[in-house]
């Protein structure tokens, strides 16, 4: 039954490296045009957003390998276009400044939650939806996508939040440079063992309805534990990247351009310099 699958490996390692290659040249490339070209790739992807809800639908009640990978990819495509919305500043928060110096610990995650809130409250409402449309349904593999997404989403923003060792701001564009001012780098808190750990364990989970159902013979199961396993196991390494000496931004560096990459590099010392004030 393995040889029936393994094809899903490879294709999602080269999904998740590509649609974040093309996401990354998009915003890129309209940080160098005028104030509407970050509007414009919002909207002239909504039939991304369009075709992503109607994959689900037409997905719930086929738990075939044709119905799952159909979920997963429909998923991928409503958080793909919710990441554009947000890289493009059209749907970030009500915050659009700078993290203000001088605030207190809670005063700064206000200004922070304040700065993302919109962009969250989507992604949020988005899962609700899923999880309601898959209640009782046969193939709930699009919600869980999303839900890994989500997951892994907040786990992240509040690890560079509270402080990692390596925070790479070569992707963030222009509208949302001022996201960086709200990171913090240095030593890693006590979050981060606990998202790694609960993230470890949703692989392990996956690995295990993987394992039943090979033994099970139940191909489309099969298929889909394989990519949510897949899909974790990216999380947990790109959580890792926060630690390890690797640049990760060099996977997609052939998509950012040189203009990016010095504008990376003065948001980075400004965050070194920010770090080292207590700010």
């Amino acid at each position: 039954m393995w040889q029936a699958h393994w094809i899903a490996a490879p294709a999602a390692l080269f999904l998740w490296w590509f649609a974040t290659g093309i996401l990354l040249w998009r915003v890129h490339r309209a940080d160098r045009g005028d104030a509407d070209q970050h509007l414009n790739s919002v909207l002239y992807s909504l039939p991304l957003l369009v075709l992503g809800g109607y994959g689900v639908a037409h997905s719930l009640d086929d738990t075939g390998r044709f119905g799952v990978w159909v979920a997963f990819l429909s998923a991928m495509m409503i958080w793909a276009w919710a990441e554009l919305a947000f890289l493009s500043g059209v749907i970030t928060g009500p915050n659009k400044a700078p993290c203000p110096q001088g605030l207190d610990g809670q005063g700064r995650f206000r200004a922070a939650f304040l700065a993302v809130a919109w962009h969250e409250l989507l992604l949020a409402l988005a899962l609700a939806v899923l999880a309601y449309a898959s209640k009782g349904a046969e193939n709930s593999f699009a919600f869980w996508t999303f839900a890994v997404l989500f997951g892994a989403r907040i786990s992240a923003k509040l690890n560079l939040f509270l402080g990692v060792p390596r925070i790479n701001v070569h992707f963030l564009p222009k509208p949302i440079s001022h996201l960086a001012s709200y990171f913090r780098t240095g030593p890693i808190t006590a979050f981060f063992p606990v998202s790694v750990t609960l993230l470890a364990l949703g692989l392990g989970c996956f690995l295990e309805r993987l394992m039943a159902a090979h033994s099970a013979q139940t191909q489309g199961a099969l298929l889909g534990f394989l990519l949510l396993s897949i899909l974790t196991a990216l999380a947990l390494l790109e959580h890792w990247f926060m630690v390890w000496r690797f640049r990760d931004d060099r996977l997609w560096s052939w998509m950012i351009g040189p203009a990016a990459r010095r504008r990376a590099h003065t948001v980075e010392t400004t965050i070194t310099k920010r770090t080292e004030h207590g700010l």
